[in-house]
């Protein structure tokens, strides 16, 4: 799965894929995108969500400088300390933000500084890529490879739990294993409700 860590809907389909491996043989692999990254060149955007991309460049650089330091395994529970400061506690994303989930890790709080450097953004380019190219440009995250086939989605809120999270991801695999299958959208969604 491809994160940016401030994405709503990133975080509830990560939500979602660690409820499926309770329920079903399924290990998660987290990587990195960025929505920043996705959407710099783009003229057309509203002014709400240019807005809001300002500040998502930071987390990405700092998950990319944990993952040089200490492999890709640290994603996992970073995404998930930086996303519960993000989506639950509302913390403000900036520094104090990354040197609480780092250090809720036992991680180098020194990796804060990552955010304000451009150090790691060929890494970060080549996850961005390795997730995006594969479902295309257009897109954005979350981001899921599953057995070779790449998905925009699940797009999903709330969360869904147990023998339901089984389910959507058993309705996934079956889309990912039948050949020319690349698109199911519904529209009218509502804001997402992270869980």
């Amino acid at each position: 799965m491809w994160f940016d860590p401030k994405c709503p809907w990133a975080w509830n389909a990560s939500r979602w894929l660690l409820e499926v491996e309770r329920v079903r043989p399924v290990r998660t692999r987290f990587h990195v995108m960025s929505l920043w990254l996705l959407n710099k060149d783009r003229e057309n955007l509203e002014d709400w969500y240019r807005t809001w991309l300002t500040d998502t460049l930071g987390p990405v650089r700092v998950c990319i400088a944990a993952e040089q330091q200490y492999g890709p395994e640290v994603l996992r529970d970073l995404y998930t300390a930086l996303g519960d400061r993000i989506h639950h506690e509302r913390m403000a994303i900036g520094p104090q933000l990354y040197r609480s989930a780092l250090s809720a890790l036992g991680l180098a709080e020194d990796l804060a500084g990552a955010a304000d450097t451009d150090a790691g953004d060929a890494a970060l380019l080549d996850s961005h890529r390795a997730g995006l190219d594969p479902v295309g440009e257009d897109l954005g995250t979350p981001a899921i490879h599953i057995d070779g086939a790449a998905f925009f989605g699940p797009v999903v809120t709330p969360v869904p739990r147990g023998e339901a999270a089984g389910r959507l991801y058993d309705g996934m695999a079956l889309m990912a294993s039948t050949p020319g299958f690349y698109e199911l959208k519904r529209g009218n969604r509502t804001s997402p409700r992270v869980d």
